[in-house]
């Protein structure tokens, strides 16, 4: 029992190892974060903006201006182009690329 005990814990462990030198800090699902964090950015944006003149700027050039001067959030970094696009679906009021079964 205590042996069995034993190696499980030694198969997590090596597990742990193998998914923490994969990743390292970075999620496993890091792209999709980036782009879900940004789509939310967007959204509430295009709800907020009761002139359009906010949406007008992210759509031309305004989601990458946040990026890159460091209003985007943590999430951004982990996928900076994967954040951009999700800014610009969320800002044009089109649904989440991640929606439905086909979504990605």
């Amino acid at each position: 029992m205590l042996a069995a005990g034993a190696a499980g814990l030694a198969t997590l462990l090596v597990l742990a190892g193998a998914g923490i030198s994969t990743y390292h800090e970075r999620p496993p699902f890091g792209d999709d974060i980036a782009y879900e964090s940004g789509y939310v950015q967007g959204l509430r944006t295009r709800h907020r903006d009761l002139t359009g003149e906010r949406v007008r700027d992210l759509l031309h050039g305004g989601c990458a201006r946040l990026l890159r001067d460091g209003l985007a959030g943590e999430k951004a970094a982990l996928a900076p182009d994967r954040w951009i696009a999700g800014c610009l679906d969320g800002a044009a009021g089109r649904p989440s690329g991640h929606q439905g079964l086909l979504g990605g």
